[in-house]
């Protein structure tokens, strides 16, 4: 596996166009690879935007990528380059009870079921952060890790950039709307199932995956 860090210039009208919408940065991280990718292996992908004059693509994949394309549309002139790190080093030494930084872009739904006949349900978003907050601690155990207490005795965790997405969506002829809730979790956790957690890592978490959404990345704990 590997952990691709690029950084794009926000301040271009083509960056801005291209990050307006999930579908066209999904298209523009696949081109990054050679035909049937995704067939081989999901590709996460994230946006971070920590500024206004930064602007950093992570992309989470079973191969590397070449993004000469996206550097000329998005990249920074003085630094049209991107980063790529073998990951597999990093996932193997996971462990149960270490901590890290954390930083999760997700998209938190419910199931709400019509009637009795009416299946899984469909997803509504949740808008609250209180139930962002609590879609995310309900399902930290399955993916391998806690919520690390804070100070005051509630999770360590920060909830930000909660945004609904609309955009169209071309496939096989047929235009439909795609409508996308996300939000951005910030927090400290502590691995209880290392094996849990390198799927989490690698295969993403929650839904909208194609759409920069399930890319939990991890940072050493200052």
């Amino acid at each position: 596996m590997y952990l691709t860090q690029m950084p794009l210039n926000p301040q271009r009208r083509s960056t801005r166009d291209l990050v307006g919408s999930p579908q066209r940065v999904h298209a523009a991280v696949l081109a990054g690879f050679l035909p049937g990718v995704a067939e081989r292996g999901r590709v996460l992908w994230r946006l971070d935007a920590d500024g206004p004059h930064s602007l950093n693509l992570f992309v989470v994949s079973a191969e590397t990528p070449s993004f000469d394309a996206l550097a000329e549309q998005a990249g920074w002139s003085s630094n049209p380059v991107w980063r790529t790190a073998d990951y597999d080093k990093f996932l193997s030494a996971l462990s149960v009870g270490q901590r890290w930084v954390f930083r999760l872009a997700a998209n938190p739904v419910r199931a709400v079921r019509d009637g009795e006949d009416s299946g899984r349900g469909r997803r509504v978003p949740l808008i609250k952060e209180v139930d962002q907050r609590e879609w995310l601690s309900s399902r930290a155990e399955q993916w391998g890790f806690s919520l690390v207490p804070g100070a005051s005795g509630g999770a360590n965790l920060n909830v930000s950039q909660s945004r609904r997405a609309r955009f169209e969506r071309h496939t096989g002829g047929v235009t439909r709307s795609v409508t996308v809730q996300s939000a951005q979790f910030d927090g400290v956790l502590e691995v209880t199932d290392g094996d849990a957690l390198r799927y989490a890592l690698t295969k993403g978490v929650g839904g909208a995956k194609g759409y920069g959404c399930g890319l939990l990345t991890l940072a050493t704990v200052k």
